[in-house]
């Protein structure tokens, strides 16, 4: 399964398939937190070449077909 998960966060979507047994194949995420990003690749290593960077950026031209996209609610100000 491909998987793209945009305001990815620290990868809680992969965290959440793993903790299902969903089998994933390629996890592509978007986040521009360097701080969600560090975690995120600390804890998915494999995952790291598919980080997409800012959401604005992404072209879905050039991704493997989707099977599953994850969308959480961009963070804001107020989160910090």
């Amino acid at each position: 399964m491909n998987v793209l998960s945009l305001f990815d966060g620290m990868s809680c979507g992969r965290i959440a398939l793993n903790r299902l047994g969903i089998n994933v194949d390629n996890y592509f995420s978007s986040e521009i937190n360097k701080n969600a990003i560090k975690i995120a690749n600390k804890n998915h290593p494999q995952d790291e070449p598919n980080r997409l960077g800012n959401v604005i950026d992404v072209d879905g031209t050039k991704l493997p077909q989707i099977d599953l996209l994850i969308g959480g609610s961009p963070c804001t100000q107020f989160s910090f």
